[in-house]
């Protein structure tokens, strides 16, 4: 998964105006406790990022 495809799916969950306010603001502790903005910069895997958001969004698993 790119980068580019995680916002794309963010979005798609959360609108355009709301995703980067989420995306900014919502620690999830799968992530050593980052934002998904904080955990993109330091690198961690974009799949790994991903997966955290679809536990804290309660994204269905066949959806993932």
């Amino acid at each position: 998964m790119r980068e580019t495809e995680l916002w794309s799916r963010l979005r798609q969950l959360l609108g355009p105006a709301y995703t980067p306010v989420w995306a900014d603001s919502v620690v999830h502790a799968s992530l050593g406790g980052r934002t998904v903005t904080e955990a993109l910069a330091a690198a961690l895997p974009v799949k790994q990022i991903w997966l955290a958001a679809c536990l804290s969004l309660e994204v269905p698993e066949h959806e993932r």
